[in-house]
C-alpha cells in the first residue's frame, strides 16, 4: 500500500471537477425569492416561490415554471439557492410538452394544475421542516391574501384615514407580518391597532437613523413553527387579526368579505397536504414564583 504523501496534489478522482462547482440545475426543484427575480421582483399572488427548472445549464439565466402559476420565468439562481428536490426525466418531458401546448393556445390552466401537484407532492414527500418552512407559510399567507384583499400582489392593503396607507406583507424567513408606512415619524393610532389585533406576538418598530429618507416599517413578529400544525395556527392568528383590522378600519369593506366566507369558507390549501405528524401535545412550562422553594 502506498500512500501519497503529497498534500497539495489533487485526487485523480476529482481531476474532472472545476474550482467552481458547475452543476446543471435543470430538474430541480428550488425555492426562489426576490433575489432571484429578474423580470418582475416581488412576485405576484399566483407564484408560491416554488419552481421547477427546465433548462438550467447556467445558473444565472435559468429557465424555471413557478409552480402556482405555471408561468415560466427566467430567475438567477447562482447565489444563495435551495434545492428541494428532483423530478424524473419523463416528468420534466411531460411539463416541456405542457409549456409548448400552453404557449401554442394560451391557455395555461392544465400546465398549472400539473405543476401545482408537483409542487404539493414535493411538499408532502418532505415534510414540514425548516428548509421547507418559508414555502408552506408563503401558501398559507398567499391564502389569506385571496380572501382578504385579492389583487396582483401578496400584500394587504390597509386606508387607515386621509393620506394614511399601509400594506401588510410577511417575512417568510422570519414569521414576521411587515406593515409598510409611508411617514418617518411613530403612527400611534397603528401601533394601537396592531397590539390589539396581534396580543400575543411581539411588535417591533423599525425606523431610519443618520437622516435616511426611509419610511418607519411595524413588524409583527411570531415564533417561527417548528410544524406543520404550528405553522396553521400561526397562520391562524394572522388571518383573525389581519381581518380584525380590515373590520376597524374598513367595515363595509369587512362585511363583503365576511359574506363571501361564509357562503364559500375561507382558503385552506395547507389543508389538502397529507402530512404524517407526530401525535403530541406541547405545553408550556410556567415560570416558579419568585421565592418559591424547590422540594428535592
Amino acid at each position: 500500500m502506498q500512500t501519497n504523501m503529497h498534500t497539495d496534489a489533487r485526487p485523480e478522482a476529482m481531476g474532472d471537477v472545476p474550482g467552481i462547482c458547475e452543476l446543471p440545475l435543470t430538474r430541480a426543484v428550488v425555492q426562489y425569492r426576490d433575489l432571484h427575480e429578474m423580470d418582475t421582483p416581488g412576485g405576484r399572488i399566483e407564484d408560491i416561490g416554488l419552481a421547477l427548472v427546465v433548462e438550467g445549464r447556467y445558473a444565472s439565466t435559468a429557465e424555471a415554471l413557478d409552480l402556482g402559476s405555471g408561468k415560466v420565468k427566467v430567475l438567477d439562481l447562482s447565489t444563495e439557492l435551495v434545492v428541494l428536490d428532483w423530478v424524473y426525466e419523463p416528468t420534466l418531458d411531460h411539463v416541456t410538452e405542457l409549456i409548448t401546448a400552453s404557449a401554442a393556445t394560451h391557455d395555461r390552466e392544465s400546465l398549472r394544475r400539473y405543476g401545482f401537484q408537483i409542487g404539493l407532492r414535493v411538499l408532502e414527500r418532505l415534510g414540514f421542516g425548516p428548509l421547507t418552512r418559508p414555502t408552506f407559510l408563503r401558501l398559507g399567507y398567499r391564502d389569506i391574501c385571496r380572501d382578504l384583499d385579492l389583487h396582483e400582489g401578496t400584500s394587504i392593503r390597509f386606508v387607515l384615514g386621509p393620506g394614511r396607507l399601509t400594506r401588510a406583507h410577511l417575512d417568510y424567513d422570519t414569521c414576521s407580518l411587515v406593515f409598510r408606512t409611508a411617514f418617518d415619524e411613530p403612527d400611534m393610532p397603528l401601533e394601537h391597532a396592531l397590539s390589539e389585533a396581534f396580543p400575543l406576538a411581539e411588535l417591533l418598530r423599525t425606523q431610519p437613523v443618520g437622516g435616511s429618507t426611509e419610511s418607519i416599517e411595524y413588524q409583527v413578529r411570531f415564533p417561527l413553527p417548528t410544524t406543520l400544525s404550528e405553522a396553521r395556527e400561526c397562520l391562524a392568528h394572522m388571518r383573525r387579526g389581519l381581518a380584525s383590522l380590515v373590520a376597524r378600519f374598513d367595515p363595509d369593506r369587512f362585511a363583503a368579505l365576511e359574506r363571501l366566507m361564509d357562503t364559500f369558507g375561507a382558503r385552506e390549501t395547507l389543508n389538502a397536504l397529507h402530512i404524517h405528524e407526530a401525535r403530541t401535545l406541547v405545553i408550556p412550562v410556567p415560570a416558579p414564583f419568585a421565592g418559591s422553594r424547590v422540594v428535592h
